[in-house]
């Protein structure tokens, strides 16, 4: 019986510490080169990373944010920027089984709405990069709120010089910069057009009134004559007031920076101010039919910027698909159609070349390295061309096309 008691209690304390011991954990299989298989969940590179890991969840998708006016005087640039996304997004496949979604926000284009978008979507788990934003006041104080929550953007039209002189991290953009534009512009009035009296209006706001600066100091230095140099109150109906004190200077051409809604006003108003014999000389912020289908004649002679890429096997495919899904062709509503894809397009190469899957139902996205990706993009192939951005996230590949308006169409200027 002794013995037998012995045995009976040497069984249960062997039962109670087998009790005592961990559960053996699942795993998932390694990755290729690497000896022994790593637990499932969430992956060492999550706790290393400066910003943990972005989580989806089984079901859940992995989000690119965009924030751009969708309503109001300006919506035809945020419609067609987000459009291009979208076929950018059908084209994006999926990883491991999760699919990408673009969520675009009204921001109106305003600074104000800027930050109010980029709080909401940094609130949102699943979103891990940002397509934008798409003006540059709304960039602008949309940044440090991305900055913080280590969100990397890549903003197909924001082009204030400005703002990757920020030292900011998550900021880039696949646009030329008005650095280059205001440059080149000036260049054209001058050497091409013969432009010596210029004129030069601007909406006081960060792209417009910067781009501004930029021709003047430009304009300039070729040794051209600023007559006049104006701002204008966005959202007005009539300009016919500075336009006529514009007209008291004598110019020969006016160039305006700024967005369509306050280009179209000018241009009608030109006429009654004094200005029907001047050029009026705008931008990419004016460039699209919607400027044509406002102003109508008025427009006949006046000038415009654009980013329309060279013609390519992928330009063609996405032109087509563009014009199937949408019913408009692509370039029509803005210039920045194709520049709307291909930030799109590269944010998603960049989350696909960092995303880790746990093995346990859910996608890891070590935020802090997706930053480091797309900062550090180098020869990818977009509709625009091979983007590889700089040490401070310049990474346009292509400058300005100047266009001018012939028989109530867009033509490539000479």
């Amino acid at each position: 019986m002794k013995a037998r008691f012995v045995f009976v209690v040497l069984v249960l304390a062997a039962l109670m510490l087998s009790a005592c011991q961990p559960a053996a954990t699942a795993t998932v299989p390694a990755p290729a080169g690497d000896e022994a298989a790593a637990p499932a969940g969430e992956p060492e590179a999550c706790a290393s990373d400066e910003f943990g890991c972005a989580v989806i969840a089984d079901g859940d998708t992995v989000k690119i944010g965009m924030g751009a006016p969708m309503t109001g005087d300006n919506a035809n640039f945020g419609t067609d920027i987000s459009q291009g996304g979208t076929i950018a997004i059908q084209d994006a496949g999926d990883i491991d089984g999760w699919a990408f979604e673009l969520v675009t926000e009204d921001d109106g284009g305003t600074p104000e709405g800027g930050a109010a978008v980029a709080n909401k979507l940094v609130s949102d788990p699943t979103v891990v990069a940002i397509a934008g934003h798409i003006f540059s006041g709304a960039t602008d104080a949309a940044m440090p709120i991305y900055e913080d929550a280590g969100l990397p953007m890549l903003s197909p039209s924001a082009t204030n010089p400005a703002l990757t002189e920020k030292g900011s991290a998550v900021f880039n953009r696949v646009a030329f910069t008005d650095a280059d534009q205001g440059k080149y512009a000036a260049e054209y009035l001058y050497n091409i057009l013969s432009v010596t009296k210029l004129a030069i209006m601007h909406d006081g706001q960060s792209y417009g009134q910067g781009l501004a600066e930029v021709v003047r100091d430009e304009f300039t230095a070729l040794g051209g004559e600023v007559v006049a140099f104006e701002a204008i109150t966005p959202g007005e109906t009539d300009y016919t007031a500075p336009l006529s004190s514009v007209a008291n200077e004598d110019p020969e051409a006016l160039y305006y920076g700024g967005y369509v809604q306050e280009g179209v006003v000018l241009v009608n108003q030109m006429a009654q101010s004094g200005l029907e014999d001047v050029i009026f000389f705008g931008c990419d912020g004016t460039f699209g039919q919607d400027y044509i289908d406002r102003t109508g004649a008025n427009s006949e002679g006046s000038y415009g910027t654009s980013l329309i890429p060279p013609a390519s096997d992928a330009k063609t495919a996405f032109d087509e698909a563009y014009q199937t899904e949408f019913g408009v062709a692509s370039g029509s509503l803005s210039p920045y159609t194709w520049t709307g894809y291909d930030s799109v397009a590269a944010l998603v190469y960049a989350v696909k070349s960092v995303a880790i899957d746990g093995g346990d139902g859910n996608l890891y996205i070590p935020r802090g390295a997706l930053v480091t990706a797309v900062r550090t993009l180098t020869d990818y192939q977009g509709l625009t061309g091979t983007i590889t951005c700089s040490e401070i996230g310049e990474c346009n590949s292509s400058g300005p096309t100047f266009y001018v308006v012939k028989d109530a169409a867009w033509t490539e200027a000479e």
